[in-house]
């Protein structure tokens, strides 16, 4: 996860979560970095199944991924593991962004090598976390999967030559993390996409609702991670949203600019 106060390395405290994955305990935003009910099962469902991305890994069509939050690494762990089990995958650009780094050691110490087919997939990042300098840091990880870190703030994240398909927004919460949730912010990523992004984010805070409207986003809900009652799906055009439970998108803009938030 990323913040916008002053970048250096983050020194959080490795914990257990109740489905056996590591998660991190960030003493400086004094939460953790994952659902404490299961850190993989978390991942997996906010950013591979609602919105349809491993479908999309299946059609062997270019996709590129835009994360707010890199943190532990694990969804980039998670999409290398899909890659790798499938016969004609697409081939993924991945950006992330991360402005308090964890340190290699810290990456080393993960069980994620548990949850993956090629255990080996974790020295990627340690790979990446000796190796990040201030700024854009690029990484080949296989022929389908080339990834750029920026280490920095998301308001510095250079804006040209990037079209989402799908935005994974995995911020530490509005109440730590404010600035990450504006309408300034949703308004960035807006420029990030593509015309079909489809972007997901654990959370369901009004404001943070009102935000994405306000930016010109499309909303819906559906049902959360491990106990959490719901979580948002948004979209530039409403057919992506086609399934879920849409939510008033007007209703929202006009109490964000009403300041109700």
């Amino acid at each position: 996860m990323t913040d916008t106060g002053s970048s250096g390395t983050e020194n959080p405290q490795l914990k257990t979560t109740k489905d056996g994955s590591n998660t991190l305990y960030s003493h400086r935003f004094e939460q953790h970095y994952h659902n404490p009910n299961g850190a993989v099962a978390e991942s997996k469902h906010n950013f591979f199944e609602v919105n349809g991305l491993y479908e999309a890994l299946e059609t062997g069509k270019d996709l590129t991924i835009l994360e707010v939050g890199f943190g532990t690494g694990l969804n980039l762990l998670l999409l290398l593991d899909a890659l790798q089990n499938l016969e004609n995958p697409a081939k993924v650009h991945y950006y992330t962004v991360e402005a308090y780094p964890i340190s290699p050691e810290m990456a080393a110490s993960f069980n994620f090598c548990e949850y993956l087919s090629d255990s080996g997939s974790v020295d990627h990042l340690k790979k990446i976390f000796s190796q990040l300098e201030k700024g854009l840091n690029h990484y080949n990880l296989s022929d389908r999967l080339d990834v750029t870190v920026f280490y920095g703030f998301f308001r510095d994240f250079p804006t040209e030559s990037i079209e989402a398909n799908f935005i994974f927004h995995d911020a530490f919460s509005p109440e730590v993390n404010e600035e990450l949730w504006t309408g300034e912010t949703f308004k960035k990523l807006k420029n990030l996409s593509a015309r079909n992004v489809i972007l997901t984010t654990y959370s369901s805070a009004s404001a943070a609702k009102g935000a994405m409207a306000w930016a010109g986003w499309k909303l819906a809900k559906t049902r959360g991670a491990l106990g959490k009652r719901e979580m948002t799906v948004a979209a530039l055009d409403e057919s992506q949203l086609k399934g879920l439970k849409r939510v008033n998108d007007e209703r929202l803009k006009e109490r964000y600019e009403q300041g109700d938030f």
